[in-house]
């Protein structure tokens, strides 16, 4: 039997990356021009894999660019514990060493550095680049996790990580050197929410990186790449089932890696899945995507969140007890801009026509997850979201989605557990 193609875990090795065409092409053009990048998403979306793709000298071919001119260094900010300016500094210099060994001059400049007593700063850096540069070379910096450059602690201040997203600001595009740097991040989130506050004089920080996101696979990327037989990602799937995996996955890559991986086997072998195993094995698998997408969301995403899940919900917990949430469609309406970064993320998605209400959730694991924290909610969380709620609807709508959450609680008994939500979808 052939081996598992599918991947989880971890980032997907280059050989086996797909996709992401449009997303490259961004990444190379930028790159082209010493200038930069920074792409976000969930957890899950691909943002690592398509950082380490750019190590591979078979993509820079693909891409008709010259991968030798470039001395390329991967980091994740998440190794750098706690992150401060100093050790960041540090980090992208000890992992320029591997890079630069053939060249002994520029080694034992790094090296010096790296042994000195004082604190790796910018201008070292910018030395290193002013090198770089007289030997026609660049340095392409791959920064993965770069959200946690953006999180003050104990000994790294808010003033002092402006200073240092000022800093790294100047040395990318205002230094002489920037013409020796390219810079590609990623975030969660797009850096503009994540970032300190702007004094009122100041020029921001992030605008000198393009911005885009990365997001689920449409519905004919996935038939392309997942079931298609010619794909190298191929699951040989019923089409029943196929319906049910694109609606627990919504496109997410990591969620159709999953998927892949619990039936590939079963599949190759001939042999019909069992679909309550497959159901309970996802779940345990992919619960954390759901939670990181949870608790890396603001409060008001998670009131939107809750409100999209209750319209979806109404009418469907007892025949005899229904309930309608009059005018939230138009609350909805006014929240447009945390409902495209919603979108972005992929966690909803806009339906066309609009059916009860305008948005679903992209996967129904998603819309489980948050009727789930609308269940296992308490009376001291629901009075904490209020001043949430009331900002974005009268005292008489919040009382009404108050009382509808109550409802939700009082019939806990009438909602499935997601093992039974997942077999129901796949079994449709």
């Amino acid at each position: 039997m052939a081996a598992n193609p599918f991947f989880v875990g971890g980032p997907t090795p280059s050989e086996y990356f797909i996709g992401r065409s449009r997303e490259i092409k961004i990444a190379f053009d930028q790159i082209s021009k010493r200038a930069h990048a920074a792409f976000y998403g969930s957890s899950g979306m691909g943002k690592s894999s398509l950082l380490k793709l750019f190590l591979s000298p078979d993509i820079w071919q693909q891409q008709g660019q010259a991968m030798a001119p470039a001395f390329i260094v991967y980091i994740n900010c998440t190794d750098i514990n706690p992150f401060t300016p100093p050790r960041f500094f540090r980090e992208v210099l000890s992992a320029l060493q591997e890079e630069i060994e053939a060249d002994p001059d520029l080694a034992a400049e790094v090296a010096t550095l790296l042994q000195a007593d004082t604190p790796i700063a910018k201008n070292d850096l910018r030395k290193v680049l002013k090198s770089i540069g007289q030997r026609d070379r660049f340095l392409l910096l791959l920064i993965d996790d770069y959200d946690y450059a953006l999180r003050p602690h104990a000994d790294y201040s808010e003033t002092e990580m402006l200073t240092f997203l000022s800093e790294f600001r100047n040395l990318a595009v205002h230094s002489r050197e920037s013409r020796y740097l390219a810079t590609i991040v990623t975030s969660f989130r797009r850096l503009t929410e994540l970032g300190p506050s702007l004094p009122p004089s100041g020029s921001p920080w992030y605008n000198h990186y393009l911005f885009q996101p990365l997001r689920p696979f449409s519905a004919q990327e996935v038939e392309t790449y997942f079931f298609q037989v010619d794909s190298p990602l191929f699951i040989p799937i019923a089409p029943s089932l196929k319906a049910g995996v694109l609606e627990i996955t919504g496109g997410h890559p990591a969620l159709l890696q999953q998927a892949g991986y619990l039936l590939y086997d079963t599949l190759q072998a001939g042999q019909i899945p069992d679909i309550e195993a497959f159901a309970r094995d996802f779940e345990s698998r992919t619960e954390h995507f759901f939670k990181n997408t949870w608790d890396f969301s603001t409060e008001t995403e998670r009131v939107l969140m809750m409100l999209i899940a209750l319209l979806r919900l109404q009418g469907r917990l007892n025949e005899r007890e229904r309930y309608r949430l009059n005018g939230i469609d138009l609350i909805l309406s006014q929240r447009r801009r945390e409902l495209i970064d919603l979108e972005e993320r992929g966690v909803i998605k806009p339906l066309s026509p609009p059916a009860e209400t305008a948005y679903a959730f992209a996967s129904s694991m998603m819309e489980w997850w948050v009727i789930q924290e609308l269940e296992n909610s308490d009376e001291a969380i629901l009075t904490g979201r209020e001043r949430v709620l009331l900002n974005l609807m009268s005292r008489d709508q919040v009382e009404q989605v108050q009382a509808v959450i109550r409802q939700v609680w009082q019939q806990r008994e009438a909602l499935q557990s997601l093992i039974e939500w997942i077999v129901r979808l796949l079994k449709a």
